[in-house]
């Protein structure tokens, strides 16, 4: 027996081949997610002071500012609340009121890219109320609405048909959060049909807004029916909580993977 043969007999009688190669094959191990910079951009927060229920100064903007930096965001475009009947803000008041916060992003030297557009409240008088012409837009034609929290508008799907009309491409702020559609499922597909791009908050995944809403969120994303999510940062409560979420190892591996569109606008 020549001595290679020998050998392979040597090794085959201490251990199986398929243990053998298995020596010398690398152990697969995902890296782990340090923090969200993987989204890029954060694109529903209220960071223009005392315009609505979100920042109230520019210092508390500045230090939720440096909080996104340190979360791993590299921009966020802010969207404060247009309702007419709690935050009746009009173009020119958002407008100024942005530039104030600009201002102070640029003399505090932040390395974070700031846009602002506006999150409206659509409801029965939604048409009626604003000029659908002139609305607060990002990254094209992307407009961000939201419902009431109690019950949707009887013309929702008339208001959306006319917004589409207009070429908006709508993305319904937290539809986890609607939760009387919990049991007609089938008004989210609805939705989803109609064209509206879901975005999720980030902390309905910790059950920061109840049970329910954190489980519809997941529903949602089981049925690969969300495409963005969002802080909806208002105040510094909600910065903490951000801050939690990003050490729940298998959540922020669930968000990585599931190829959101946060890096895209």
């Amino acid at each position: 027996m020549c001595l290679t043969n020998y050998l392979c007999s040597v090794l085959n009688l201490i251990k199986p081949s398929h243990v053998l190669f298995g020596l010398f094959k690398k152990n697969k191990t995902t890296a782990p997610v340090a923090d969200f910079s993987f989204l890029g951009t954060d694109m529903h927060s209220h960071m223009v002071p005392a315009v609505d229920d979100g920042s109230d100064s520019v210092e508390t903007s500045l230090a939720l500012l440096q909080g996104f930096v340190d979360l791993g965001y590299q921009k966020i475009i802010t969207t404060p609340h247009t309702r007419p009947d709690y935050f009746p803000n009009t173009l020119a008041e958002l407008k100024a009121g942005f530039e104030q916060l600009k201002t102070a992003v640029a003399t505090a030297k932040l390395p974070l890219q700031v846009e602002m557009a506006s999150e409206y409240f659509v409801d029965y008088e939604f048409l009626q109320q604003q000029d659908i012409n002139n609305l607060l837009t990002f990254s094209g034609k992307h407009l961000l609405i939201e419902l009431s929290t109690f019950q949707p508008p009887p013309n929702l799907f008339d208001t959306i048909f006319q917004l589409k009309l207009k070429g908006y491409q709508l993305i319904l702020a937290h539809p986890e959060r609607y939760g009387y559609y919990t049991n007609e499922f089938q008004q989210f597909e609805k939705l989803k049909d109609f064209g509206c791009q879901f975005q999720v908050n980030l902390l309905s995944l910790s059950g920061n807004y109840g049970k329910p809403t954190k489980e519809l969120a997941m529903k949602f994303f089981k049925n690969k029916m969300v495409d963005f999510v969002g802080t909806d940062m208002h105040s510094i409560k909600h910065l903490e909580g951000l801050k939690a979420l990003q050490h729940d190892a298998k959540l922020m591996h669930m968000l990585q993977d599931y190829g959101l569109k946060n890096a895209s606008l």
